[in-house]
């Protein structure tokens, strides 16, 4: 398919990367396939996820198409944007025709994007995986390849303030090696496995992130069990039944 959105996209977000001084470390960017369909699983805990987990796969120079909220579509500046980069909108009243589209676009060797979380972790730590990104891999014999961002949050998150003038801000992103589940697979225990492989990722991330909070005000964006004040899993799941 013509890509005429994506590229200057790309290019935007690369001119703001070094404005901002980030200072980005890509780790197992090998695991993208450089051809054919690939689903890419990732960790959720920011607005801007998107932007840096394709960043992840520009080594091998896939655009990848991300799987995001319909309302996102609607807006009227995000909107022409996501259509034009080729991303697939899902209706959660309607879920089907937004399987079907990430369906076909693995078998036209397309890369998907997937945040199985399906929304973002105020924990910062990988909550409950759905399915889908399983189920997607199974049904087109594509590899399913783990990934975690660490970092994102400090720029906007649900909950906190933005800030996206923030300069400096250390972003760590890593893909494991991919699981490859076949149609006979329990796909639930392949998102098991998924989940078990993105914790210790993620965990890895956090505990070599070179940068810590400026003051006792800054603890936000860590998880409790690292010291910070990011609330527990089991304290914001329950305040969101």
């Amino acid at each position: 398919m013509a890509d005429v959105v994506y590229p200057p996209v790309i290019g935007f977000a690369r001119t703001m990367f070094r404005a901002l001084n980030m200072k980005i470390t890509i780790e197992g960017e090998e695991h993208v396939p450089a051809t054919g369909g690939a689903v890419i699983a990732c960790n959720h805990i920011s607005y801007l996820d998107f932007i840096f987990c394709g960043l992840g796969a520009r080594k091998t120079k896939r655009l990848v198409r991300f799987m995001a909220k319909d309302s996102i579509f609607r807006h009227p500046i995000g909107g022409p944007l996501m259509r034009g980069m080729h991303h697939i909108p899902v209706d959660r009243d309607a879920g089907m025709a937004s399987y079907k589209a990430a369906l076909t676009a693995l078998k036209s060797g397309e890369v998907v994007g997937v945040f199985p979380e399906a929304t973002i972790s105020q924990s910062f730590m990988i909550k409950d995986l759905k399915s889908g990104a399983a189920r997607l891999a199974a049904s087109t014999g594509t590899p399913l390849v783990p990934m975690v961002l660490w970092g994102t949050q400090r720029f906007w998150t649900k909950g906190q303030p933005r800030n996206l003038t923030k300069r400096g801000v250390a972003i760590s992103i890593i893909m494991g090696e991919p699981l490859r589940p076949e149609r006979r697979d329990n796909q639930d225990s392949v998102t098991a496995e998924l989940r078990s492989r993105m914790t210790s990722m993620l965990d890895k991330a956090q505990r070599s992130y070179p940068q810590q909070p400026d003051g006792p005000d800054d603890t936000w964006w860590l998880p409790a069990h690292l010291g910070g004040t990011a609330p527990l899993p089991a304290v914001y799941e329950s305040e969101a039944q």
